[in-house]
């Protein structure tokens, strides 16, 4: 039995809630679902039940959204499957994700967004705004079309575009070993000038979360995997 899920957005906002960072030449885009126990990271369970995996997710939602806060931006938008709630900060609007594979749901949010435009998910908590600095300043586009930030896993944890445009991922293969080399050769093949973000660590397993949290101590998602027990064979 754990305590109930620490709601953020309530009385635990930054120090100065409505103070943003100042606007920046890039729309920002966090993809992510509503932490709804038994739709989110399922393959924490187990040894974490639905309800706990999905207060590990919330937390790591929360630590994105934070991280993204402090950054420059033109604006801020979660595409979201689900429903907005308590853990959404001042300062975001909200898409709704389309239907479709990930490659189409991806493409469809670029294909929604004019102009500069970086794409994060929900999945790296560890996420800072130093990392996530060389795609927003104002000279991140300079001799640059696209970003791109590998998950050690093999997929991607981000991905800029100077110019938007959904054809970059449509049928790239997702949730492979793959995806990020293919989707990082997609961009060269299209003659774009790609830079590099640093490689972070998805959390997908139990083993990640630990990783993740060792690397980020001070944060949200790292306070609640602290405070949760996991029980093998739940």
């Amino acid at each position: 039995m754990t305590e109930p899920a620490h709601r953020p957005g309530r009385t635990d906002r930054p120090e100065h809630p409505d103070r943003l960072e100042r606007p920046g030449p890039t729309t920002v885009l966090v993809i992510a679902k509503d932490p709804v126990p038994g739709r989110v990271k399922t393959r924490l369970t187990p040894p974490y039940t639905p309800d706990e995996a999905a207060q590990l997710a919330e937390a790591a939602l929360y630590d994105t959204l934070q991280a993204v806060r402090a950054m420059p931006a033109r604006r801020r938008v979660v595409v979201l499957d689900g429903r907005p709630g308590s853990w959404l900060p001042a300062g975001f609007d909200i898409r709704q994700q389309c239907d479709g594979g990930l490659d189409e749901r991806l493409a469809a949010a670029f294909a929604g967004s004019a102009g500069p435009t970086l794409l994060i998910g929900m999945d790296t908590p560890q996420v800072t705004p130093q990392l996530l600095a060389p795609a927003l300043d104002s000279g991140a586009w300079d001799d640059c079309d696209a970003w791109f930030g590998a998950a050690e896993d093999g997929g991607f944890w981000a991905l800029g575009l100077a110019a938007p445009d959904p054809r970059l991922l449509r049928g790239v293969p997702m949730s492979t070993a793959r995806t990020g080399a293919a989707q990082r050769a997609r961009l060269t093949a299209a003659g774009l000038r790609v830079r590099d973000l640093p490689p972070l660590r998805d959390v997908d397993t139990a083993d990640d979360a630990e990783r993740v949290a060792a690397a980020a101590p001070a944060g949200r998602f790292a306070a609640t995997l602290a405070r949760l027990t996991p029980v093998t064979g739940r």
